[in-house]
This record gives structure tokens, C-alpha cells and sequence, in this order.
């Protein structure tokens, strides 16, 4: 079944309103919003038809190799070689980009719990992507779960990163293990996890620094951080999340790579997707690197980041042409 065919459902569209509302911006101002225009302007399915959709794609922060690879694909296929109309490619290229993603695996964008105690979640990116700000909304939905949630002030490097968590945890209900500015802060979440199991914590969150001098300073950091993590929690971390900006685009994948290269990174959160984002960087990053996106930020409330789910993502990116279809039935 097609995403087309998915959201003839009503309580579909319900489920993934709020992406739809979230990614207003990203819809109708980015590079996708020039799609609905461009099956206006053709009748016929033509190269230049084509090229004004790659055109459009590497502008969506897919990556050039991604739609290069993608326009081929859509060309070679025997559905569209039997097609008259142009705007008859719409569906086809919108369940083609949910392909992009699945790759024909089931994704895990679930957390990864440790069923046998602690959970520990390792939070990673460059500074001003919203990272602090993430680690407490993801407290907050996990403290609703009935999760007990402790938090680690990790980001000793940044002048008032463990204030803006405390002040976090006061709003929200959690607690935070933090030391002095320029602490070492693989000593703080030695002292974050011996608090956590003493006190019988389900999960302890993370934060780390979000900029050292040169990336080999980074990763031994990060390395660093890890071997205490994991010698004192058997599986340890659970998760390491790598937080990015959805609307600094290539910049965003640049990240990406960095951090993927200095740790083991197993999932994105990617935050401000209500802004302006592009839209296309999650499939880029799924694409060139093989990481799942586990949250995306949909909003500025606390409860405004969600689960991902790549089914409401595209329903998010092409809600319009969607529903348009439904009514022209």
C-alpha cells in the first residue's frame, strides 16, 4: 500500500496531524513547495520535466548523489514508462522517497531500553542545535512513560549549559547531577550513573560538549566519556544520539559526518523541523550514513518533539498533494 492510499484513512491523517502543523514552513516555503507548481507547468511526462525535479531535490538537502541516484531510478521504472500524464508521477515519487529510507529494512527508531536496569542515553552535537533543550523534552515524555529519569550536566566546556538544565529539571520534575564550570565530564557522569543506580533510576541522560579545539579532541572526549559508561553499565550507552539542526541543511550532514566518524552514533535527533528546514536531510543522512532519525522537533513547547515516524514525515512534506488527490476522486 501506497502513502497515498495510507492517508485515505481520517484517523491517519488525525494520527500524523501534528506533523502536518509542524511542518507547515517546511512544506510551503522550502524547495518541496515548488513540486506542486512544477505538475502544473507539464501535461507530459519529458526530460525537462526530469531535470527540473532533480533540480528541485538537490535543493531539499537530499544530496546530489542521493537524487541523481533517485531520478534514475524514477526513469527506469516501468510504472512511469507507462504513464501519460505528469501528474500521475506524484504518487510514485512519494512512496519512492519513503523507499529511500526503509532501504527494504525495518527501522528501528525506538529507543534502545536495557531490560535488565539502567538505561544510559549518550546525547552528541555541535553547540546550538538545541541539544540541551532536547535532552529535557525527551525527560519530560520519558518522566510521562513512568519513567524515573536523572539527567547528567555533561557540558562543563559551555558557560552556563548545566545551569539551563537545572533549570530544566525545576521546571519539569527532574533531577541533575552537575559540577563546576571546565569540571571534567567524564567525572560527571561517573558521579550521574552511581547516583542513578543508587537511587534506583530507570534512566540517566547524558548531555556532552558541544565544541573542543580540533575533532581528535573531541573524539578522545567522547571516547573517554564512553569507557566509563560502559564499565559501569553493562551495555552502556544504550543509545548515542547525535543532535542537528534541521535547518542548517548540508551544514547539518557535514555534523553528521564528524560525529559519526568520532563515535558510535545510533540515531538523529533532529530538532527545529517547524522552521525552515529543507526537508530532505533525513533521507540524506539515512542514506549516506545509515542512522536512523529517532526524534525530530516539531515545535517549541515541551511537548513538541516526537517519536519519528517516517510515514507522518512524508505525509508532513506533501500533506497538499495528498489530500488534493483524495478530493479530485
Amino acid at each position: 500500500m501506497g502513502i497515498f492510499d495510507i492517508f485515505k484513512s481520517k484517523k491517519k491523517k488525525e494520527e500524523a496531524n501534528k506533523y502536518r502543523i509542524g511542518m507547515e514552513k517546511t512544506r510551503k516555503s522550502g524547495a518541496f513547495s515548488r513540486l506542486k507548481k512544477l505538475f502544473s507547468n507539464y501535461n507530459e511526462i519529458t526530460e525537462d520535466l526530469f531535470d527540473e525535479l532533480e533540480e528541485i531535490f538537490v535543493m531539499a538537502d537530499i544530496g546530489v548523489d542521493t537524487v541523481v541516484k533517485f531520478i534514475d531510478e524514477l526513469k527506469a521504472d516501468p510504472q512511469v514508462k507507462n504513464l501519460t500524464s505528469a501528474k500521475d508521477l506524484q504518487p510514485i515519487i512519494i512512496d519512492k522517497m519513503f523507499d529511500i529510507y526503509l532501504k527494504g529494512e525495518v527501522v528501528n527508531s525506538n529507543l534502545c531500553f536495557n531490560k535488565e536496569g539502567l538505561s544510559v542515553f549518550l546525547f552528541v552535537g555541535v553547540n546550538g542545535v538545541g541539544k540541551t533543550t532536547t535532552i529535557a523534552k525527551i525527560a519530560y515524555k520519558l518522566i510521562k512513560e513512568g519513567k524515573k529519569v536523572l539527567v547528567a550536566a555533561g557540558d562543563t566546556f559551555r558557560a552556563g549549559a548545566c545551569e539551563q538544565l537545572i533549570e530544566w529539571g525545576r521546571r519539569i520534575g527532574f533531577e541533575v547531577v552537575s559540577k563546576d564550570y571546565n569540571s571534567d565530564p567524564s567525572s560527571v557522569i561517573y558521579d550521574g550513573i552511581m547516583k542513578a543506580k543508587a537511587g534506583n533510576y530507570d534512566v540517566l541522560l547524558c548531555d556532552t560538549a558541544g565544541r573542543l579545539q580540533t575533532k581528535v579532541n573531541l573524539m578522545k572526549e567522547l571516547e573517554k566519556i564512553k569507557r566509563v559508561i560502559s564499565k559501569e553499565v553493562s551495555g552502556a550507552p544504550q543509545d548515542t544520539l547525535l543532535v542537528i539542526d534541521a535547518t542548517t541543511g548540508q551544514n547539518g550532514l557535514s555534523q553528521a559526518k564528524a560525529f559519526i566518524e568520532a563515535t558510535d552514533v545510533s540515531g538523529v535527533v533532529l530538532t527545529k523541523l517547524d522552521g525552515t528546514a529543507k526537508g530532505g536531510i533525513v533521507l540524506a543522512i539515512r542514506e549516506n550514513y545509515n542512522v536512523p532519525i529517532k526524534f525530530v522537533g516539531l515545535g517549541e513547547t515541551v511537548n513538541d518533539l516526537e517519536y519519528f515516524d517516517i510515514e507522518k514525515y512524508v505525509y508532513g512534506l506533501f500533506a497538499e498533494m495528498i489530500d488534493e488527490d483524495e478530493d479530485n476522486e
